[in-house]
């Protein structure tokens, strides 16, 4: 997922707020502590935006809200090297053998557990680039590569690393499934969804590993947490576990409105300018080039639906790239098109890796309709986010994605390019339907809005929180 609601633009991590201190505090009721694996990528994805969002709504609750990340940050001593190395992890990087017996003696050393010291933000590194990037939090912790070093501790050893020198929170929410625990409190875990089980084809993860890693999860957890029906009955049928033990507290979607309520005209300006595209004249897919977004059949049905608007791609190319986009050919994809008694050479099919987030929201806007025929998702947030900026969205119909757009998008068969096909050439020419699915989108989005999923965040963590957690 591109969409993040950050100014960092395609494919940078995310942010749906302004910086941590203009969160509104109500009085505390306990401390939830949150892990950065995937808040410290250099990338934004849809697990960042998950993590992102949960620690804003975290201090809007009211939580003392506390972040662990693991990145290659200095374990120094001195408070200023802490604080610059979080910001730039290669400040008095070691040579290749100081790392090489580094990390052999961090792999023996491994069952012992790994230290957190925290991280002083005392604002003598200038970061305003980073404030996009950056979570809401009253204490930034950090273990040097944690998230690494649980990897190759569980391979090693079949156990979860644990992580000491941290104050102990109430509840210790990891948002990925990660082998590593916090003794001395309540783990909880959220699997957003078991695609490397459901459809193995579609990643590069050793499969075994996996299993017994989400096994191990499964094991240590005091409470799973997902984001839709459908993972939750995967998890369920898959290893058999309790479904009293699973919590879906679905997503949120929110875009600044300064983006989102943007003139028409500045959207067609930013549209033909910047992507030299048609206000309205195009169809738009965002999100990773992988097997799992159904890409080569997206590029099959648009050429056979032989509509006049091009397809545009945005997003960066992920595993197996080149599988997906090799039905694109010069023969296929050109089109010759003329203007003054000029004629030009035009790609049906146009990709773009990235573009900034102001400049996202307004491709998304000037679009004539999103196309997501994505396999499987956990969730599906760039349906939900073209669909809250009332651009129509012809869809899968498989896994989460029907719980999500409701009989808000057009929903097809991912596997038949044919029905995809159709669905363009429909949404192409029937300005009504588009109407409809445009006003039913904005109203299905709001069943998803940051105050909802607020509400049943609050539930979760009320039945979760210890008995002696001061409440406000």
């Amino acid at each position: 997922m591109l969409l993040r609601g950050d100014e960092s633009g395609a494919g940078a991590p995310p942010l749906l707020r302004t910086p941590h201190q203009t969160v509104p505090r109500p009085a505390s009721r306990g401390t939830v502590m949150i892990d950065g694996y995937n808040l410290a990528l250099e990338t934004g994805t849809g697990v960042a935006t998950y993590a992102r969002n949960l620690s804003f709504a975290c201090g809007e609750l009211g939580y003392r809200t506390e972040i662990l990340y693991g990145t290659r940050a200095s374990p120094s001593t001195d408070p200023l090297l802490r604080e610059i190395s979080f910001f730039d992890p290669n400040a008095g990087s070691p040579s290749f053998l100081l790392e090489l017996s580094r990390r052999l003696v961090q792999l023996c050393t491994s069952p012992l557990g790994l230290r957190a010291r925290p991280v002083p933000m005392t604002g003598k590194v200038i970061s305003r680039t980073f404030q996009s990037r950056m979570p809401h939090y009253d204490l930034i912790w950090n273990a040097p590569e944690l998230f690494s070093r649980s990897y190759w501790h569980f391979r090693a050893y079949k156990h979860f690393l644990t992580v000491g020198g941290v104050t102990r929170p109430d509840l210790m929410h990891w948002t990925y499934p990660l082998p590593i625990r916090l003794p001395g409190t309540r783990n909880i875990y959220t699997l957003h969804d078991l695609v490397p089980l459901r459809l193995p084809f579609t990643t590069l993860d050793n499969k075994k590993m996996y299993k017994r890693m989400i096994q191990g999860v499964l094991k240590r957890a005091d409470h799973i947490v997902t984001v839709s029906e459908a993972s939750k009955k995967d998890i369920v049928e898959l290893f058999d576990y309790p479904e009293e033990r699973i919590t879906n507290t679905y997503q949120a979607v929110s875009i600044p409105k300064k983006y989102a309520d943007k003139p028409d005209d500045l959207v067609r300006e930013e549209v033909e300018g910047a992507f030299g595209l048609t206000y309205k004249g195009y169809f738009l897919f965002f999100g990773a080039i992988e097997p799992k977004k159904n890409i080569s059949r997206l590029i099959e049905a648009y050429l056979a639906s032989q509509v006049e608007e091009p397809l545009v791609l945005l997003g960066k190319t992920a595993w197996k790239a080149g599988e997906e986009l090799r039905f694109l050919n010069e023969g296929s994809n050109r089109y010759l098109e003329q203007l003054d008694n000029l004629t030009f050479t035009r790609d049906r099919v146009r990709r773009f890796d990235y573009a900034p987030f102001p400049l996202l929201v307004s491709l998304i806007r000037g679009a004539k309709a999103l196309v997501f025929p994505s396999l499987y998702e956990g969730f599906g947030l760039p349906v939900l986010e073209a669909m809250s900026l009332g651009t129509p969205v012809i869809t899968s119909n498989t896994a989460s994605i029907p719980e999500v757009a409701g009989d808000a998008a057009l929903l097809v068969d991912p596997y038949d390019p044919r029905a995809i096909a159709d669905a363009i050439k429909v949404m192409a020419t029937d300005s009504a339907l588009r109407e409809t699915f445009s006003a039913r989108g904005r109203a299905q989005a709001a069943l998803f809005s940051e105050e909802r999923y607020r509400e049943r965040l609050s539930s979760l963590y009320a039945r979760l929180m210890p008995e002696t957690a001061p409440v406000g």
